[in-house]
């Protein structure tokens, strides 16, 4: 979700008015012009999809509503277990229990409704502001402008000329040869919503977030699901403990997971797909989504030109305070080597803007940076993690607590799930966490106040928490770790 801040923030003056052009308006380029716009800067923005970006239009927004969509097929079959029977009747008043049914056209309209007004409000607050918005392809002219092609065809152009540049241009889905998306039966995940009825099997190719987010709302929207993984885990490079959550999860549901099994090509076959694996092995499904990363949006812009440094991977080299290697050039979110999540862009856009601006500046650490992967259940994340300790980067006490002891858990007929907590040695200060369970993105926000505080364990335990409530579990997390502190042999 996108964080809009209020454009009513005093202005601040300068000794000249201060120009700032920002190339692409998703999450970075959107925070980063309004940012500009209450400093007092002329501001203009250059977005050739719609305010927001891919990520309120085609990716975090429209995603994240499908999953609201799927979590709520789920509370409805699932209310059985707390007693609540839905039946209809026949003539003769004979109950007929009715199964849940899935209109994924009128789904698929309705998020993409939702992305379109929200790109229209965060764009009528940029017009608020005073920032100038131009749609159309953009590229950086030297260091301190950007030119717009704006006519169809690119025939009209628009210069821009300004103090300072930032960059926010994004990044869209890798494509392979061997899989080449066509946009009914082999789709990324901007094709999706083109999808007019549940597919009969969708096979995902690819186990990171996109992969498991996408794997578990169409099972949970009662679709055959095959999710294949070159990896030994889902989600390969998160919390072991929350992954092994996830596939046991998967695995009841009815979803196939091909774990170590790499996908060597997908080709349309009739009305379907055949996916053939790297040891000869075939699967076949109706559809099939590729998730096997990103590629940045820089590629043509003028970036190289400029003397911006890029990796081979073509990402913006930028420092903490989201600046490049050219003095007055910015860059922020997915195109950048910084962690790609709308929120760190959010903040990365900001960031930039006060240190070009003068205005008080506190540079970005990924320590303090919160993540959520919205599967059901959802997992999140802060700070350091168990391989931190597990590796010995960091002396530190973990602490693992399953929700199924938790009494809101029980009452709310929750089964899987756990609070984990990592505490320095010594001085018990909160260094990270993971929270395995419904709204997990929510539950985990005193946690990152803890690890951004820097508070121990101890303080933390003597916050009250309500009773009967999931995020109790955090306290009696805290208040066991206060007993490792007086008992190294606590772990046994």
């Amino acid at each position: 979700m996108v964080v809009m801040s209020s454009p009513s923030l005093p202005s601040v003056s300068f000794e000249r008015t201060q120009s700032v052009a920002v190339l692409g308006g998703g999450p970075g380029g959107y925070e980063a012009a309004l940012a500009a716009a209450q400093l007092g800067a002329e501001v203009t923005l250059v977005e050739r999809a719609g305010v927001g970006g891919s990520a309120v239009i085609t990716d975090v927004v429209p995603s994240k509503s499908l999953i609201a969509t799927a979590d709520a097929a789920v509370a409805i079959s699932e209310a059985s277990d707390l007693g609540v029977q839905l039946f209809a009747k026949t003539d003769s008043g004979k109950p007929l229990k009715p199964e849940v049914a899935i209109n994924l056209a009128a789904v698929n309209k309705r998020l993409l409704s939702l992305a379109r007004q929200q790109s229209d409000d965060m764009r009528a607050q940029l017009v608020e502001a005073g920032v100038r918005i131009l749609s159309g392809h953009g590229r950086i002219d030297g260091t301190h402008a950007v030119v717009v092609s704006t006519g169809p065809g690119g025939t009209d152009f628009d210069r821009i000329e300004a103090d300072t540049l930032v960059v926010s241009v994004g990044a869209s889905p890798r494509e392979l040869d061997s899989a080449k998306p066509d946009g009914e039966r082999i789709l990324t995940w901007t094709q999706l919503y083109d999808m007019k009825a549940l597919p009969a099997h969708l096979i995902v190719v690819g186990s990171g977030v996109t992969g498991a987010e996408f794997a578990s709302a169409y099972m949970n929207l009662g679709a055959k699901v095959t999710l294949i993984s070159s990896r030994d885990q889902v989600l390969p490079g998160e919390d072991r403990d929350a992954a092994t959550v996830l596939e046991k999860v998967f695995t009841r549901g009815g979803m196939t997971v091909l774990s170590k099994s790499r996908a060597e090509r997908v080709e349309r076959v009739g009305d379907g797909v055949v996916v053939t694996l790297s040891d000869g092995r075939t699967v076949e499904g109706s559809h099939c989504l590729m998730a096997v990363g990103s590629v940045p949006n820089t590629a043509g812009i003028g970036l190289e030109e400029a003397g911006v440094q890029l990796t081979d991977s073509g990402h913006i080299r930028v420092n903490r305070v989201a600046r490049t290697s050219v003095p007055n050039i910015y860059a922020a979110g997915d195109c950048t080597t910084f962690v790609p999540l709308a929120s760190v862009a959010s903040m990365q856009g900001r960031t930039a803007i006060f240190h070009a601006l003068g205005d008080t500046v506190i540079p970005l650490e990924r320590r303090r940076i919160t993540a959520n992967i919205f599967t059901a259940p959802e997992i999140a994340t802060v700070g350091r993690q168990e391989k931190d300790v597990e590796s010995g980067a960091i002396n530190g006490y973990v602490y693992k607590l399953p929700l199924a002891a938790n009494a809101r858990a029980k009452m709310m007929g929750i089964k899987d799930g756990f609070v984990k907590l990592i505490a320095r040695e010594g001085s018990g200060t909160v260094i990270g966490g993971v929270i395995v369970g419904p709204r997990a993105s929510e539950l985990i926000y005193p946690i990152a106040i803890a690890v951004e505080r820097r508070m121990t364990v101890d303080q933390v335990s003597r916050v009250f928490a309500v009773y009967p409530s999931l995020s109790g579990s955090i306290t009696d997390a805290t208040r066991a770790m206060h007993l490792v502190n007086r008992d190294d042999d606590f772990f046994g």
